[in-house]
């Protein structure tokens, strides 16, 4: 599964294992590395942020005297006096040492909700963090920008990316392919790769964008109606961790599906915008 635009051809020429299309412009392929590199150093930059604090809330307030956590990770000491990580989500708590909570080497442990080498840097530094992470937020926003006025222009938004109604009534033979590993590569995407790719692009996109400026103390006084939105920049903090977990979520499918679709022919295609189909569905074309 890759992020794709414009499928028309450019004088296609045929192979005995199908034609090659010329499937992605520029400004496709531009934006998708762009927000790949951007995701990662956010991810990590974010959970180094993320621990400063463990623990996520609902409403407008945190602090001792609120019972408002939804997530925490801290190190706990049992009645053994033994300490270790523990992950509390939804008032149940999980033993999780050795990967939240507290982590490291059992002589020199760390008690951090992420372990180092999940965080950007690994050792704890707020201030480091918050620079990293902010500055590729920017250039996240500005391809996401990019990317959709392009869109609008060119048609790849309602031509690729917003199902139709065939779409949806073809719906389960897309996820019973999807669950066989078949894929049809004729340079379009079915039903299930639209509703993801629109989930994913207009729904998570502007989601982690507006929480974090929901988050942003200079944001709250340019625009504080975006606290209101949110419910308080606790609940924006939280559901802006639930978007990073969708993402990481997202990336890992994407990337098992890339590998069962056929890595080289997906890699080529976001690198060169040419994308070999094939050759049974030429000829159903052709016919």
């Amino acid at each position: 599964m890759t992020i794709t635009d414009d499928i028309e051809s450019r004088s296609p020429p045929k192979h005995d294992d199908g034609a090659v299309i010329y499937r992605h412009r520029i400004a496709t392929r531009v934006t998708h590395w762009t927000w790949a590199i951007a995701l990662f150093f956010l991810l990590l930059s974010g959970l180094q942020i993320f621990n400063a604090h463990p623990t996520l809330y609902i409403g407008q307030q945190s602090g001792f005297e609120f019972d408002n956590s939804v997530l925490s990770m801290r190190a706990l000491q049992a009645a053994d006096g033994t300490v270790g990580g523990y992950t509390t989500v939804l008032g149940h708590t999980f033993d999780t040492t050795g990967v939240l909570g507290m982590s490291g080497p059992a002589g020199d442990p760390a008690y951090r909700g992420f372990p180092a080498w999940a965080t950007l840097p690994s050792y704890q530094d707020l201030a480091t963090g918050r620079v990293v992470h902010f500055f590729f937020a920017w250039f996240f926003s500005a391809a996401f920008l990019i990317w959709f006025v392009s869109s609008l222009i060119s048609g790849h938004l309602k031509r690729d990316i917003l199902p139709s109604m065939a779409d949806i009534k073809a719906l389960p033979r897309s996820i019973a392919d999807h669950l066989r590993f078949r894929f049809h590569h004729d340079g379009r995407y079915n039903g299930l790769q639209k509703l993801a790719y629109a989930g994913v692009l207009l729904v998570i996109f502007p989601l982690i964008i507006a929480t974090g400026l929901t988050m942003s103390p200079g944001m709250n006084a340019a625009w504080p109606w975006l606290l209101d939105i949110f419910g308080g920049r606790q609940t924006a903090r939280t559901i802006h961790f639930l978007c990073m977990a969708a993402l990481v979520l997202f990336f890992a499918i994407h990337i098992v599906m890339v590998l069962a679709a056929g890595p080289l022919n997906e890699m080529r295609s976001i690198v060169t915008g040419w994308y070999r189909t094939d050759k049974q569905k030429n000829e159903e074309h052709s016919a």
